[in-house]
């Protein structure tokens, strides 16, 4: 976890407790995600957490997939997930591991319960299952089934687990409270009938246990010290305990929870996700505007921002919603720090330097970065015709618009003062070229006195140039909260959230662009190229974010 000058969140003292009073003489975490998706930005904080402690105090933490519902998993997800949490900075110690492992030793265990009297095979289907429940206010009514014999119960269960009976024909239950004022205690489901096919164990079983029975004893055959989830698993946790403390578990982990990452304009619901992939509203799992780390990583974020943001959230039980201008913040400070500088316009217009000798060319440098010297300088290939940005000439402008004007000065970013005298138009009256001058002994070094410029603008070399394609990317959602009450996310969707520009032209040097660098286009944003449309042929280039928050101070979204 990243060091300042902060206290210690609650994790950090729980932990400093325990291995100060001898607890425990080492902590062992566990990041447990389900392989049903690609993880987003809300499992950045639990992957930021549980492998930053055991980083932060000299422990080690298991990835271990939660994989007890074949139904709805791949090993597509198994490979994203492991390539995001590597890509976040990480390691898990060992092997990866899976809840799968366990199904043996879960098995048996599910025969101790049998037998101890503390479990039994229900017949309710799971609507009636929901009738018996009760209610927050209301207790549950017992199973017809509660009172099954022991010997009825195993021959039960093992007729389950050999495919005797259909999916959701029977179910094996803890043998709890229904009169529970906490509903997870209330006999709940430990194995459920499902005759699918397991990407790690095949078609050995046909029964699979719930979460909540499987999860506590992995932590437990994992030798786990500190199980920390999100707070929604709160009223879990006396389940969690009651299947520890009564197996024969080899050790006894303690779950803690903490306050999942919200974050506004952002949806983190795998369901919902999945949706905006099917229906094809974006493209892909990996889309740029997706908030899943594998978007987030072809769009350009950096490991650094993200883990940045989750120290500035903080880590308590308070449940709250994260503004997005704070992750946005914490990229463009990892990235105006570290992004090597470039000039591309996206737009171009040509300008002839009427004055500037026809055939002459010569190179001028300018910094890689303008507070890293050791990234030394750049050559900028420069000639008789540049091109510029279309929005940066006009022929007439009042005193707020400080760039090229006819008849004004303008200075060309690391190169020289041009004033434009003529405006050349087409046949619809668009201006298609701007003729201007070179103002003397400006060019490669800063004006004389006297010799004033309205503004600064970028440019390229018309003649030795890097042709490519901009991805100019923005957010997914105009509503800060686009699935809050009775909304439907997908009516809140940015209309202008992806605009493709071609034919742009960025300077000669990015022609070897490195794919993992995102650079600062000057005045334009920072921008990385495209993990999987970009070719040497046909470079595509994807802003990762712009140089200021213009969400917060225009009123065009």
């Amino acid at each position: 976890m990243t060091e300042n000058n902060r206290p210690p969140h609650f994790l950090e003292k729980i932990i400093t407790e325990d291995l100060e009073s001898g607890k425990v003489p080492t902590i062992r975490t566990r990041f447990p995600p389900e392989p049903n998706g690609y993880l987003h930005i809300g499992h950045a904080k639990s992957i930021w957490i549980n492998f930053g402690l055991a980083e932060k105090f000299g422990g080690s933490c298991n990835l271990r997939f939660d994989d007890t519902n074949p139904v709805k998993e791949d090993l597509e997800y198994v490979e994203s997930i492991k390539r995001d949490v590597e890509w976040m900075g990480y390691h898990w110690d060992g092997a990866v591991r899976y809840s799968s492992d366990y199904f043996d030793q879960l098995y048996e265990w599910a025969l101790y319960l049998i037998r101890e009297g503390r479990a039994f095979v229900c017949d309710l289907s799971a609507e009636q299952m929901r009738e018996y429940r009760g209610t927050l206010t209301e207790p549950g009514r017992n199973s017809p089934w509660r009172d099954r014999s022991v010997a009825e119960n195993l021959e039960l269960f093992e007729r389950m687990k050999n495919g005797e009976f259909a999916d959701g024909a029977r179910s094996l239950r803890a043998r709890i409270d229904m009169a529970s004022p906490n509903i997870n205690l209330r006999d709940p489901v430990l194995y459920r009938i499902k005759k699918a096919s397991h990407h790690q164990t095949g078609d050995k079983w046909c029964i699979y246990p719930s979460y909540d029975y499987a999860h506590g004893q992995g932590d437990a055959i994992e030798g786990v010290t500190h199980s920390i989830c999100t707070v929604e698993f709160e009223d879990h946790r006396p389940l969690y305990d009651w299947c520890i403390n009564n197996l024969p578990t080899p050790s006894q982990p303690h779950q803690y929870e903490f306050s999942r990452l919200n974050v506004n304009y952002l949806i983190t619901s795998k369901r919902k996700l999945k949706l905006l992939v099917d229906e094809k509203h974006v493209d892909g799992w990996d889309d740029p505007r997706m908030p899943t780390l594998s978007g987030m990583r072809r769009r350009g974020f950096t490991p650094k921002a993200l883990r940045d943001f989750c120290e500035m959230t903080g880590v308590t039980k308070v449940v709250g919603v994260a503004d997005i201008s704070m992750l946005e913040f914490a990229l463009r400070e990892d990235l105006n720090a570290s992004a090597p500088r470039a000039m591309c316009v996206l737009r171009p217009l040509r300008v002839v330097l009427t004055n500037y000798p026809e055939g002459k060319t010569e190179t001028l440098s300018a910094p890689v970065h303008p507070q890293r010297e050791v990234l030394g300088m750049r050559a900028l290939p420069f000639g008789r015709e540049i091109l510029i940005e279309q929005d940066d000439f006009r022929e007439q402008a009042n005193k707020q618009y400080k760039r090229l004007v006819l008849g004004k000065r303008v200075r060309l970013r690391n190169a020289c003062v041009i004033e434009a005298d003529e405006a050349i138009k087409d046949a619809g009256g668009n201006v298609i070229e701007v003729r201007a001058r070179v103002i003397e002994n400006t060019v490669g070094q800063d004006p004389a006195d006297g010799i004033k410029a309205k503004g600064v603008i970028h440019w390229v070399s018309a003649t030795d140039n890097h042709s490519c394609e901009v991805r100019l990317y923005d957010r997914l959602f105009t509503d800060p909260f686009p699935d809050a009450g009775d909304k439907h996310f997908l009516d809140a969707i940015n209309p202008d959230s992806l605009t493709i520009l071609s034919g742009c032209k960025a300077e000669a040097g990015l022609r070897q662009a490195d794919p993992e660098t995102r650079y600062q286009f000057e005045r334009e944003g920072y921008f990385i190229l495209d993990s999987r449309y970009s070719t040497p042929e046909q470079p595509v280039f994807n802003r990762v974010i712009g140089l200021r928050d213009t969400w917060g101070r225009t009123s065009d979204h």
